[in-house]
């Protein structure tokens, strides 16, 4: 039986009780102790996390039950950038240089204007807990950089902001070298410690700011085969320096004439539905290959399938509401295009990156070549319309 914890009770309860479990997810300790007492007399044989926010409760929750785990500091250095960074420098993986903005108590424009003038520029300022780009802006001059704190401050006062970190991650602001260069992304398991790579996304679109809104993701990579292995190879020394031994890792890094330079590893799979563009083996989905990892039946984890594939996340370009998509029908129509899912109802209302944290929908593709994937997911874009009013 599978158990869906969640923080907020679930309609599903209604129609299967006992398949839902209502969590402190901001307490991890807590909310492991809930898991494992709704467990006794049908103890859980895995625990898997679905975002940040339930990395470290899983592992707490899998500790408490005996099964395989990392470690629950290692999930929290995951899921905090400050963190993060801090283990990674101490390990001498190579990453984005740093330095923490104390915002507790806010600093006066004039404080904030004395530390804006030591800045070495540009940078990128970011949240320590937030996911999916969220609040993260570049600053190329002093100006720009104490805009972005006060736009992230307010940003952070926000309920569904506050609910995703306690006082201590809201406490700093992380400010961090811009790293150019083309970025990827890597979805992996680990096994004891051993990380075995499921898909690496090459990232087609310029990520440059002032926003750094994701759009297209393609597999398999295009990158030479000894550029993929030191990708690989990062990422590998990343979680081990973090801690992690077990389990999903999503990966995110930027490629310079150095070569691969670390920006995120979260002890979790791809957020979103973007997982639905991978498959493996006979037809597996990623969850599966999570689930049969959780479960210790790595004896069927499967290779990625030899096509190519690729999703596109709508990007919102203005806040409003959502008051039609025109063109569905024909984007649909492009030949290479699997499906368009609408994660956006009518009517709801949207708001764009930094304050943002959804996409209007996602574009699947399937192909010989990742060339013909991009491709077709371009077509299909540019025959939607979406119409935002106020």
């Amino acid at each position: 039986m599978v158990v869906v914890g969640s923080e907020r009770r679930q309609a599903l309860e209604a129609v299967a009780p006992g398949g839902t479990l209502t969590l402190p997810l901001g307490d991890p300790e807590a909310a492991a102790r809930a898991i494992v007492a709704a467990g006794i007399g049908r103890p859980f044989r895995a625990v898997v996390p679905t975002d940040d926010l339930t990395a470290e409760v899983a592992a707490r929750a899998q500790a408490l039950l005996g099964l395989p785990h990392n470690p629950p500091e290692a999930a929290r250095a995951a899921r905090r950038k400050d963190l993060m960074r801090a283990r990674l420098a101490a390990a001498g993986v190579r990453a984005p240089r740093h330095r923490l903005l104390p915002i507790r108590p806010s600093p006066s424009d004039t404080a904030l204007a004395a530390w804006a003038a030591e800045v070495e520029y540009p940078v990128v300022v970011k949240p320590t807990f937030l996911a999916a780009s969220r609040g993260v802006i570049r600053a190329d001059y002093p100006a720009q950089l104490i805009a972005a704190v006060r736009r992230i401050e307010a940003l952070l006062e926000r309920p569904d902001a506050i609910e995703r970190g306690d006082l201590e991650a809201r406490s700093n602001l992380l400010v961090e070298e811009y790293v150019a260069g083309d970025e990827v992304a890597l979805e992996g398991i680990l096994r004891a410690g051993e990380l075995h790579v499921l898909a690496l996304f090459d990232k087609p679109d310029p990520l440059v700011g002032p926003f750094f809104e994701e759009t297209i993701y393609l597999t398999p990579s295009r990158r030479p085969p000894a550029a993929q292995r030191a990708i690989a190879a990062a990422t590998s020394a990343a979680a081990a320096a973090l801690g992690l031994s077990e389990g999903p890792l999503h990966a995110e890094l930027r490629i310079d004439a150095k070569g691969p330079i670390v920006l995120e590893v979260a002890a979790r799979s791809i957020g979103g539905l973007c997982a639905r563009t991978l498959r493996f083996g006979t037809g597996l989905s990623l969850e599966e290959v999570v689930l049969a990892h959780a479960l210790g039946r790595d004896d069927i984890l499967a290779e990625r399938e030899e096509r190519a594939a690729g999703v596109m996340m709508l990007p919102i370009l203005r806040a409003g509401i959502l008051n039609e998509v025109r063109g569905a029908a024909a984007a649909r129509a492009v030949p290479g295009i699997e499906d368009l899912v609408l994660s956006t109802a009518v009517g709801q209302p949207v708001e764009p990156l930094p304050e943002g944290h959804a996409y209007l929908g996602f574009l699947f593709a399937r192909a010989d070549r990742p060339q013909e994937v991009e491709l077709a997911l371009r077509d299909a874009h540019r025959r939607l319309e979406i119409v935002i009013g106020p």
